[in-house]
């Protein structure tokens, strides 16, 4: 206690000067605003363990061969954040929004957790770079290696897929993590400090199934565009780019068993900036499985492949292709509101 309680009011002294600074390197976006930006995220967060937790019962959980105790951590770790940030950041703290998530059973809900651990692990991994303060660095760094052990506990244990995506995690931008947290927010307090954020127009996966060396579909709004397009592909710390060509691009080989895929589009073959994105993040998921962890010391099968192709053998990730499915749509209903 006396550990957390000291390393507490010494961000809580980093934010009271930095507070009143602007980042040396980006003058619209100072230490405070990536604080807040990663409250904001934890709020979600928070709210979605607890709504979920308040929803499906002991039994719930363990009908479904799931393991409700480790949530319940899970959930505590989330609010421990939020505690965390909220005291750091003082009267300057952002709140917590209203919120609406679209899982429709537990186990919608658990795919849906790893999809959102793993935005909340790059999320971290993306804004570290542009942290100055190092006391602020070192907070974010001891969250971000929290939601990485959460993403891979569920990915593996509880959704039958390997722990990890790689070797190496995927940093996401600022404005492509609220990207996709956005089309969970209904509605925020209007104190809430503005953000430097916006979330860039909606990419939809409407291919019934993908594979890696494969096509693969996409609807996007193209107005203003009169070039060519590309799709760009984040895996790890590389991005491959490849032409879009009448709303279809050929997935990389490269990204068979490749784990979490993030991809966007852009009007220029080159590194993805904020200026050159059309659309995204949209989330590809390519398992490489062999064996499906269960409580009952049972094994699943091996797959490969897109997320929203058919696997047999695969209830988790069936689910896991429907929550992206309303995943995809609830982004496209978000994009009637921008």
């Amino acid at each position: 206690m006396l550990t957390k309680s000291l390393s507490v009011l010494a961000l809580v002294g980093a934010v009271a000067v930095v507070a009143q600074q602007a980042n040396n390197n980006n003058p619209q976006i100072t230490d405070v605003d990536i604080l807040n930006y990663a409250l904001t995220l934890e709020h979600l967060e928070d709210a979605f363990y607890r709504g979920a937790l308040e929803k499906f019962d002991n039994a719930t959980f363990n009908g479904a061969g799931l393991n409700l105790a480790l949530f319940q951590q899970i959930s505590q770790h989330e609010a421990s954040h939020v505690a965390f940030l909220t005291t750091a950041l003082g009267p300057n703290a952002t709140q917590a929004c209203n919120y609406s998530f679209p899982y429709t059973d537990v186990k919608s809900f658990v795919a849906l957790s790893m999809i959102l651990e793993g935005v909340g692990t790059s999320a971290y991994l993306g804004a570290a770079a542009l942290i100055q303060n190092k006391q602020y660095l070192t907070a974010a760094g001891s969250i971000l290696t929290t939601e990485a052990r959460h993403a891979a506990w569920i990915s593996s244990s509880e959704n039958g897929e390997e722990p990890w995506s790689g070797a190496l995690d995927v940093p996401l931008s600022l404005n492509e993590v609220f990207s996709l947290a956005a089309p969970f927010i209904v509605s925020c307090p209007s104190t809430n400090p503005k953000l430097p954020v916006k979330a860039f127009p909606v990419l939809n996966v409407t291919s019934s199934s993908y594979s890696a060396g494969g096509p693969i579909n996409l609807a996007l709004d193209t107005s203003g565009q009169s070039g060519q397009l590309f799709v760009v592909f984040f895996s790890g710390l590389t991005q491959t780019v490849v032409a879009l060509n009448g709303g279809s691009a050929t997935i990389p080989s490269a990204l068979d068993g490749a784990g979490t895929v993030y991809i966007v589009v852009t009007n220029a073959n080159a590194t993805v900036t904020d200026e050159n994105t059309v659309a995204g993040p949209a989330i590809l998921m390519f398992p490489n499985v062999t064996t499906k962890v269960e409580n009952t010391g049972t094994q699943g099968s091996t797959v490969s492949g897109g997320t929203n192709a058919s696997k047999s053998g695969s209830e988790g990730r069936g689910q896991m292709s429907l929550v992206l499915s309303v995943f995809a749509a609830l982004l496209g209903a978000f994009a009637l509101f921008m």
